[in-house]
């Protein structure tokens, strides 16, 4: 069973703290994710993070996207933070990458980004980052649980001490800018469609875009806190399919949430993944000599048909377990340029410090107008296998680990598919699940095979 760690790993990876996921703290707004709990998260992380610099009062920049509860729990992590003596950089509603970029700008120890990301509405979390803009390492994290889990008995600045607030109205202006910067190449002569998911996106995507010289359709760009992601955006693209068919768009970009993550649909209206959109990205930076060490970053979600196109096109892959975060981990360690997920985050570390889908849909746009070629010419580089995923719930994860009838099982798969196919079982980090993944040269035989490891799987 594959483990969920980088592949750079020598050991185990220590047991997550139970307050944070892959992506912050996560849960339904008011109930699972209080305001006392933002409260408590924001000054727990004021303190950890100053008490490993007491040089100078923190400076913690704040955004979030325009879900309802937004509002909510930003002056709850305002109340936190300035409780503990930092001062705050209100930014209001922008994209997580743009948070990310501020904190790096604005020379702010903490990013705070209140976001569930492609979470329906009543969702919501908070996102963490520190200097730079880098996300926080596991034992940070660890030390803020432990804050947190201690409780309030702690002695509270008082009178000139306290933290102060303040808005930063050039916020969104900074980030366009920075992106504006990042491609040169203008857009001149392209139609695209921008699914902004009624999310953080409206406020810059179609902006940018407009800025690079594409011309612009934006769709779903009415945030009204209570319809993002509802029925659009990454992870419902129909919607975005039909606009660029029917507009006779030359492609469409549909982003999440927070607009941290880029899918794309081609003039035809198919869908373009991440795999394929990585692949692109990968391809062109190594043509203009930008792709360190000529490697990607991928995880084990990733298709073998991008494994198999990064080999003919002479790119190495390194895999991670599922995240961004481990993504990340993996680029900084080797000092790479480029790496994501199939989800659509997409990372250019010349550039952002964490997936950003604005970036990513300049980087695709700017790869169609340097060759004159479509999208879907572009993307077909990529030959997806048929892919099948199958939850199969079980008493004890660990036990299947371990199974040497699920081993055999899985060894018998491989042994069938040869190079020509793929097999991950990966069992999940928060439910009794294992996942069982199958990838074939033909949807039939990718059925079969998942399905007997599944059957398999749940009797061991």
């Amino acid at each position: 069973m594959a483990p969920e760690r980088s592949a750079d790993a020598a050991g185990s990876r220590p047991a997550r703290p139970r307050l944070f996921g892959t992506d912050g703290v996560r849960g339904l707004a008011n109930a699972d994710l209080t305001p006392e709990l933002a409260l408590s998260v924001a000054s727990a992380s004021a303190r950890v993070l100053s008490a490993h610099d007491e040089t100078h009062r923190p400076v913690a920049v704040v955004g979030r996207d325009p879900r309802a509860s937004g509002e909510m729990l930003e002056a709850a992590v305002v109340a936190g933070l300035t409780s503990a003596g930092a001062d705050v950089v209100l930014v209001g509603v922008l994209p997580t990458p743009a948070v990310a970029y501020l904190t790096g700008i604005y020379g702010a120890d903490i990013g705070v980004m209140l976001s569930a990301s492609h979470n329906p509405m009543p969702d919501n979390g908070i996102k963490l980052f520190g200097r730079g803009g880098h996300k926080l390492p596991d034992d940070i994290e660890a030390e803020i649980e432990a804050v947190v889990a201690a409780g309030p008995a702690w002695g509270r600045p008082i009178g000139p001490h306290i933290g102060r607030v303040r808005s930063a109205p050039d916020a969104a202006a900074h980030y366009l800018d920075h992106l504006t910067r990042a491609v040169s190449r203008p857009l001149d002569g392209l139609h695209v469609v921008v699914d902004c998911a009624h999310g953080a996106a409206s406020v810059v995507a179609p902006e940018l875009y407009r800025r690079a010289g594409a011309r612009v359709t934006a769709l779903a760009a009415a945030p009204d806190g209570v319809n993002i992601n509802l029925g659009v955006g990454s992870t419902h693209p129909a919607l975005l399919a039909k606009a660029v068919t029917d507009a006779g768009a030359d492609l469409g970009i549909a982003h999440d949430g927070d607009a941290d993550r880029c899918l794309a649909v081609d003039a035809s209206g198919e869908l373009v993944d991440g795999d394929q959109i990585l692949a692109v990205c990968a391809i062109a930076l190594r043509e203009a000599g930008a792709l360190r060490a000529d490697t990607v970053v991928a995880t084990v979600m990733s298709n073998l048909g991008f494994h198999h196109a990064m080999r003919d096109a002479g790119i190495s892959v390194v895999t991670t377990a599922v995240g961004d975060r481990y993504v990340l981990e993996a680029l900084r360690a080797r000092e790479l340029s480029l790496g994501g997920e199939q989800s659509g985050h997409v990372v250019f570390t010349g550039a952002a410090t964490t997936g950003d889908g604005l970036l990513t849909a300049l980087h695709v746009m700017a790869r169609m107008r340097s060759t004159g070629r479509s999208l879907a010419q572009l993307a077909c580089v990529v030959q997806r296998l048929p892919q099948v995923l199958v939850n199969v719930h079980v008493t004890d994860r660990a036990r299947i680990a371990s199974s040497t009838t699920v081993k055999a099982a899985v060894a018998d798969a491989e042994a069938e598919l040869g190079d020509d196919g793929r097999v991950l079982l990966r069992a999940s980090g928060t439910e009794q699940l294992v996942r069982v993944m199958v990838e074939a040269p033909t949807q039939h035989q990718a059925d079969a095979i998942a399905h007997r490891l599944s059957d398999v799987v749940s009797c061991a």
